[in-house]
């Protein structure tokens, strides 16, 4: 039960592990599923969205089968340590989240879709957790580009918040702040519920729907 409460509290910045100023690992050129490139740059008039709900790999598939999503990857976001690896992240060490990139086409999926996905494929109401997944790393984040990506993440909380009160669940702790750095995890992480089938999987939504037309903003 310490071991449990250590992983779920916040490491202070002070306290976080020192990391490496390079990677320590290389990134795959191209996208197991979609066959397109991890890294930028990529075309024209796309745009980039982070995610955290729990452990990445599931997660990751999630949105790489929405269509109009052009890339995704998985990796660390939201914390301290530069560069850090998947061992130094569940030690709870480095203040990170495990996030997807999702890299979209706005004319052909909003970011509001990519939000109502997100909502509705986890449950953003447990802390730092996300079912028998324990620890900083797997808490409910989502990392905004831009004023309208912030206004659009949290119209679509309080818009989902009574829903899921209504559901008996509590209130939503997802943590929606600026994307900072966003450091890729290494090769087999990467597209893994394509390339291990039968690959553990834990992530799981509420089965409530989440509404997207709320507010004046359309992406």
């Amino acid at each position: 039960m310490l071991f449990s409460r250590q992983k779920s509290e916040m490491v202070a910045p002070e306290s976080a592990l020192p990391g490496r100023a390079e990677p320590a690992f290389g990134v795959p050129e191209r996208h197991y599923v979609l066959d397109t490139p991890l890294q930028p740059p990529y075309p024209d008039g796309l745009e980039t969205a982070y995610f955290g709900l729990g452990c990445f790999w599931g997660a990751e598939r999630k949105f790489w089968e929405v269509p109009g999503v052009f890339t995704t990857a998985v990796g660390y976001q939201g914390g301290y340590t530069p560069h850090p690896s998947y061992e130094e992240v569940c030690s709870a060490r480095t203040g990170h989240a495990e996030v997807v990139k999702v890299v979209f086409g706005p004319a052909k999926v909003s970011y509001r879709d990519l939000l109502k996905v997100f909502w509705e494929s986890h449950d953003p109401t447990q802390g730092m957790r996300q079912g028998n997944d324990v620890g900083t790393q797997y808490r409910s984040a989502i990392y905004v580009t831009s004023d309208a990506q912030k206004q659009a993440a949290i119209e679509t909380r309080d818009a989902f918040q009574p829903v899921l009160s209504s559901g008996g669940y509590g209130a939503i702790t997802t943590e929606i702040a600026d994307a900072g750095e966003f450091f890729y995890a290494e090769d087999y992480h990467q597209q893994y519920l394509a390339k291990n089938p039968n690959g553990y999987c834990g992530i799981g939504g509420t089965g409530m729907s989440c509404p997207v037309g709320v507010g004046k903003t359309a992406q």
